[in-house]
C-alpha cells in the first residue's frame, strides 16, 4: 500500500467517523439514556480522530512548522480539557475534511503517471530454443532473448534481433508517430508493439529501464508531499496570533475558560484549511479540461507571482520541426540519391532531424529503401546497410574527426542546423535545416510583460550561440544564453530564481533539471516522460496560447482562493468578537464556523467553472 492513498483513505475515514459520531450523539442526547452514553460517540471520534491529528500537529511544532492548522489542534486539546466534546468533534470534522481535500488534489495531480505505471506488463515471453516461457520481468537479465507479441507492451529496454514492424512510443518519447523497427533498432520498455511479433535482446534489467524512472518518480512524489497550502500558511501567519490574542483577552477579562475555547472554535481557520484546497482542486480540473495537466498543485499559487520567464529554444519558441532547406551534393551524386539513402536510414532514428528528412523524401516522392544492421552509438552518429551500402549520418565535427582531409570540401558553417551524409566512407552531401520561430512568438513575448508583469525574458538553450541569437532577434528577446549544458542551465535558473520567482518553459529531456530548479517548471507539448515527471505542469498542446490560459487559470485561482480565505477570516473575526463577549458558546461557535465554511467553500467552487474567457492573448 502506498503512502498517499493510505493517508487519503484515513482522512476520509476520520471525516466519516466524525459525521457518524456527531449524528449518533445528537440522537442519544434526546433519548432516555445515561448522559455518558450520549457522550461516548464523541469520545470515540476524539480518540480515533482527534488524538492522531493533535500528535501530527505536535510533530510539526517540534519541527518548527507553524501552519494555519495550529489553532485547530489547540481547539481540540482545549475542548478535551473543558469536556466540550461536541465542539471538539466538530473541529476534528473540519480539520480531517480539509486534509482529505488536500490529499485528493495531490492524488488527482499524479493520476496520469499512475495510469502509465499500470501499463507495464508483469511477465515477459523469454525464448529458450524454439520454446517460449513466461517469466516475471524482474527475472529478465541483459542478453536474454524475448518475444514481444503483437499489440503487447515491451517489457524492458532492448534491441531488435529478428522481425520488422512498428512500435508506438508516443506516450514515452512524445513523438506523434509510430517508430519502424528492424534488426538493430532500439526498443523502449512500455512502448506498444504493432501487428508483427518482434524478437528482442534485453539490454537492461526492468529496474533500470525507462519505465523504472516513472516508478521512482511516483515513489518520490508520494514521500515528498507537496505543500499545497502555502498561501494558507502565509495568511495564517498573521491570523493565528490575532485569534490567540482575542481568546486570551476574553479569558482574562471574563475569567471563564470556556470563552477561550469558544473563540478558538470560531477561529479554527477552515476557510484556509478547506476553501483553498477546494479552489486549487477546481482549478486543476479546469486546467485538465483545457489540455493542461497540473502535477504540483502548489504551482498554481506561485505562477502569478513569477517575474522572470525563461524559455528553452527548440519546440517552445520554435515549432520543434526542423525543415530541410538545402542539400549540398558532392560531385558524382544526385540530391535524390543522397536524400533517399538518408531518409531510409533515419526512419529508425528519433533524432530531431530524422522527421525532416522523412518529410522531404515523402514530398519528393522518394520511396524508403530496406535497411539492415542499423546502429546508433553515442557520439558516432547513425549507421546502417541500405541496399548493400554502408550509410553514415553524422555531424560535421564528428565526420571531420574521422576524415580530416575533407575539411576543404565543406561549405561555411551555416546559421541553422546541418548533418553530413556519407556512403561507404565517402562524403556525399551536407544537408541544411531550419527550425522556424513560432508565428506568435514575438507578440506573445510582448504580451507577457504587458499583461502578466513579467519583468525579464531569457532564452537558455543547448544550441549554438549564433543560432539562439538569430531566433532571439526574431522574437524580440535580448537576453540569450546559448551552448548551455543541462548543468549550466540549472546554474542559470538557480541564479535567476534567487533574484525573483521564475517560470521555465521547456520540452526536452535535457530541460528536466532546469524545470525542477525553477520556481515553476512547465513542460511544453506531449513531451518525454522524464520532462513531464520533472515539471509542475504539462501543456499537452504545443501552443503559447495554452500557456497563457495556464497563467490566467493560476491568477484566477489565487484571486478566488484569497476571496474565500480572507472573506472567511473576516467573518471569523466577527464571530470571535461575539464569542469573546459571551454571545457564542463553544458548540454554537462551531456551528457558526460551519456556516462560514459553507460560504467560503461555495465561493471556492467557482474555480472549477469555466469563465467566459480564459485568455486575453490573441494569436496572429
Amino acid at each position: 500500500m502506498t503512502v498517499r492513498p493510505f493517508i487519503l483513505r484515513w482522512q476520509v475515514w476520520i471525516a466519516g467517523l466524525s459525521i457518524l459520531g456527531i449524528a449518533v450523539h445528537l440522537f442519544l442526547r434526546w433519548a432516555p439514556v445515561p448522559s455518558w452514553s450520549a457522550q461516548s460517540p464523541l469520545w470515540i471520534v476524539l480518540a480515533l480522530g482527534g488524538v492522531p491529528l493533535v500528535i501530527n500537529l505536535a510533530l510539526k511544532i517540534a519541527r518548527l512548522e507553524f501552519g494555519s492548522d495550529l489553532l485547530a489542534g489547540m481547539s481540540i486539546v482545549t475542548a478535551l480539557v473543558l469536556e466540550e466534546y461536541l465542539a471538539g468533534a466538530l473541529v476534528v470534522l473540519m480539520l480531517s475534511g480539509g486534509e482529505a481535500l488536500e490529499s485528493f488534489a495531490v492524488a488527482q495531480a499524479s493520476s496520469v503517471l499512475q495510469a502509465l505505471a499500470r501499463r507495464l506488463p508483469a511477465k515477459a515471453h523469454r525464448r529458450r530454443g524454439d520454446q517460449l516461457e513466461d517469466v516475471p520481468i524482474a527475472d529478465i537479465v541483459p542478453g536474454e532473448q524475448l518475444v514481444v507479441l503483437p499489440h503487447e507492451p515491451c517489457p524492458v529496454d532492448g534491441v531488435v534481433i529478428e522481425g520488422h514492424g512498428m512500435m508506438d512510443e508516443s506516450f514515452l518519447t512524445g513523438e506523434p508517430y509510430h517508430m519502424a523497427k528492424t534488426p538493430g533498432a532500439e526498443v523502449l520498455s512500455g512502448a506498444i508493439n504493432g501487428s508483427a511479433a518482434l524478437t528482442i535482446e534485453a539490454r537492461r534489467r526492468a529496474v533500470d529501464s525507462r519505465y523504472a524512472k516513472i516508478m521512482q518518480v511516483l515513489k518520490e512524489t508520494e514521500v515528498n508531499r507537496p505543500r499545497l497550502r502555502r498561501l494558507g500558511d502565509t495568511l495564517g501567519a498573521g491570523y493565528t496570533p490575532l485569534a490567540l490574542a482575542i481568546a486570551l483577552a476574553a479569558w482574562y477579562a471574563s475569567g471563564e475558560a470556556q470563552r477561550f475555547l469558544s473563540v478558538l472554535v470560531v477561529a479554527t481557520p477552515c476557510p484556509l484549511l478547506i476553501a483553498i484546497p477546494v479552489a486549487v482542486l477546481g482549478s486543476i480540473s479546469l486546467a485538465a479540461r483545457r489540455g493542461v495537466l497540473i502535477r504540483n498543485p502548489a504551482a498554481l499559487e506561485q505562477l502569478d507571482q513569477c517575474r522572470t520567464m525563461i524559455f528553452d529554444k527548440t519546440g517552445t519558441l520554435t515549432y520543434g520541426e526542423p525543415r530541410l532547406t538545402e542539400v549540398l551534393v558532392q560531385p558524382g551524386w544526385t540530391r535524390s540519391q543522397a536524400l533517399q539513402h538518408a531518409a531510409s536510414l533515419e526512419q529508425y532514428s528519433k533524432h530531431p532531424l530524422a522527421a525532416a528528412l522523412r518529410r522531404a523524401a515523402d514530398v519528393e516522392g522518394l520511396p524508403l529503401l530496406q535497411v539492415d544492421q542499423i546502429r546508433e552509438e553515442p557520439g558516432q552518429g547513425l549507421r546502417g546497410q541500405v541496399r548493400g551500402h554502408e550509410v553514415h549520418i553524422v555531424s560535421r565535427k564528428q565526420w571531420l574527426n574521422q576524415h580530416p582531409n575533407d575539411a576543404d570540401r565543406f561549405p561555411p558553417l551555416p546559421g541553422g542546423l546541418e548533418c553530413v551524409v556519407g556512403i561507404d566512407g565517402t562524403l556525399v552531401a551536407v544537408m541544411k535545416f531550419r527550425d522556424e520561430p513560432r508565428q506568435e512568438g514575438r507578440p506573445f513575448i510582448g504580451h507577457l510583460g504587458h499583461r502578466h508583469a513579467i519583468d525579464r525574458v531569457l532564452i537558455v538553450s543547448g544550441d549554438r550561440e549564433e543560432e539562439v541569437r538569430l531566433l532571439a532577434d526574431r522574437v524580440g528577446v535580448t537576453e540569450v544564453r546559448g551552448g548551455q549544458s543541462p548543468e549550466q542551465k540549472v546554474a542559470i535558473v538557480k541564479t535567476e530564481t534567487a533574484r525573483a520567482k521564475t517560470v521555465f518553459l521547456g520540452d526536452g529531456i535535457n530541460d528536466a533539471p532546469a524545470l525542477v530548479a525553477a520556481t515553476v517548471g512547465v513542460a511544453f507539448g506531449s513531451t518525454h516522460e522524464v520532462t513531464a515527471e520533472a515539471a509542475d505542469a504539462v501543456i499537452l498542446d504545443t501552443s503559447l496560447a495554452k500557456f497563457d490560459e495556464l497563467l490566467h487559470i493560476a491568477r484566477r485561482m489565487r484571486t478566488i482562493a484569497l476571496q474565500s480565505a480572507v472573506g472567511g477570516m473576516a467573518l471569523s473575526v466577527g464571530g470571535m468578537i461575539l464569542a469573546a463577549l459571551g454571545y457564542l458558546p463553544p458548540v454554537a461557535g462551531a456551528i457558526f464556523q460551519e456556516v462560514i465554511d459553507l460560504l467560503a467553500v461555495g465561493n471556492a467552487l467557482r474555480a472549477a467553472w469555466r469563465p467566459h474567457s480564459l485568455s486575453d492573448y490573441q494569436a496572429p
